[in-house]
C-alpha cells in the first residue's frame, strides 16, 4: 500500500455534509495536533503526515521515529496487514492546554482499508475499537453517541469535549461527527466538525452558515466570516511546529498559506451562502494580510 491523504472534514452544515446527523452518530472529541498515519507494506512499517509520506531522513515532529519504534504499531500491522491507521500525533500547535502526560502520543481517530485507489472504506468505531485495545493501542474515544443529531445535542458534545485537557482549562479545539452509513450527494464518505473557536467567532448555527447581509462589500464579508483568528493560529502553529520555532524571514509563508486555505476551503462556502459572488481575488488578499497583521500583530 502506498501513502494515501486523509480526507478533509467538512464544517457541519455546509452542502458537503447536508444530512450527516440524520441516523446513528458517533461525536469524537478533535484535538489539535499534527496528522499521522501508519500503514505496513511489504512487511515494512510506512508513516505518512497529512500530505506526504514520510522517512527517518525526512520526518514530522518525530512521528515516523516514534512509529518505528513503537512495538505496538507492528504488532498491529502484522495481524491486520490490510489496515491503515489515521491519527494525530499530539505536538504543540495552537492549543496549548493539553495534560503534561498527553503530548507526543499517537491517538489513532480512524482505521481504514484501500477499497480501490482512489477510496478508502472506513471500518466503524465499534468494530476497530476492540482491536486497537488488543494491542493498548492509544486511540480518540467517542463523547457521545446519538441518533439524529440536534443542534442542542451536538453543543452538549461539544462543550463535553475535555478529552486529556488540564483541569479547568476549558474545553477542546471541537468535535468531529461520523455517521458510518452518510455518503453525500457526491457518493463521498465523510465526516463533519464543529471548531469551538471558530463557533464562537462566527456564532454559527450548525445546520448553516450565518447569513451575510450588510453594506460591506463581498471581499471584507468573506474575511469578517471565514478569514478567523482560529484558523490564522492554526497555520501559524503548523509554520512553527515544521521549522522548530518562529522566524521574521516565515512572514511571507504565513500570508500565502492563510490565503491558501481560505480559499481552498471556503470558495465552496462562499459561493451557496453568498448567491455566486463576484470576488476580487487581489482585494481579497490585501485584506486577508491586513487580517493577519491585526491577529499577530505581535510577530510584525
Amino acid at each position: 500500500m502506498e501513502f494515501r491523504k486523509y480526507q478533509h472534514i467538512e464544517r457541519l452544515g455546509t452542502a458537503e455534509v447536508a444530512g450527516i446527523e440524520l441516523g446513528p452518530c458517533f461525536i469524537f472529541p478533535k484535538i489539535d495536533g499534527t496528522n499521522g498515519s501508519v500503514w505496513q507494506r511489504d512487511g515494512v512499517i510506512q508513516t505518512g503526515s497529512r500530505n506526504r509520506h514520510l522517512s527517518m531522513d525526512n520526518d514530522n515532529a518525530g512521528f515516523c521515529q516514534a512509529m518505528l519504534n513503537d512495538n505496538r504499531i507492528e504488532q498491529y500491522l502484522d495481524k491486520h496487514p490490510e489496515h491503515r491507521l489515521f491519527g494525530e500525533w499530539l505536538v504543540p500547535h495552537s492549543l496549548k492546554t493539553y495534560r503534561q502526560d498527553a503530548w507526543r502520543k499517537f491517538y489513532i481517530f480512524d482505521v481504514c482499508m484501500d477499497r480501490d485507489e482512489d477510496t478508502l472504506e472506513y471500518i466503524p468505531y465499534n468494530i476497530y475499537q476492540p482491536m486497537l485495545e488488543e494491542f493498548e493501542l492509544d486511540y480518540i474515544p467517542p463523547i457521545a453517541t446519538m441518533t439524529n443529531g440536534t443542534y442542542e445535542g451536538f453543543m452538549k458534545a461539544l462543550e463535553k469535549n475535555l478529552f486529556l485537557i488540564e483541569d479547568g482549562k476549558g474545553v477542546g479545539e471541537g468535535i468531529v461527527v461520523k455517521n458510518y452509513d452518510f455518503y453525500n450527494r457526491y457518493g463521498r464518505q465523510i465526516w463533519a466538525k464543529i471548531v469551538t473557536n471558530e463557533f464562537k467567532e462566527k456564532n454559527a448555527k450548525i445546520f448553516g452558515a450565518p447569513s451575510i447581509q450588510s453594506n460591506k462589500m463581498v471581499e471584507e464579508e468573506i474575511v469578517d466570516h471565514y478569514c478567523t483568528p482560529a484558523l490564522i493560529e492554526k497555520e501559524y502553529a503548523k509554520i512553527v511546529n515544521a521549522n522548530d520555532g518562529w522566524r521574521s524571514q516565515y512572514i511571507p509563508m504565513l500570508l500565502s498559506t492563510v490565503f491558501h486555505e481560505l480559499v481552498t476551503e471556503e470558495t465552496w462556502n462562499m459561493v451557496k451562502k453568498m448567491k455566486m459572488p463576484t470576488i476580487n481575488y487581489k482585494t481579497l488578499n490585501t485584506l486577508v494580510i491586513g487580517k493577519i497583521k491585526t491577529v499577530k500583530a505581535d510577530i510584525f
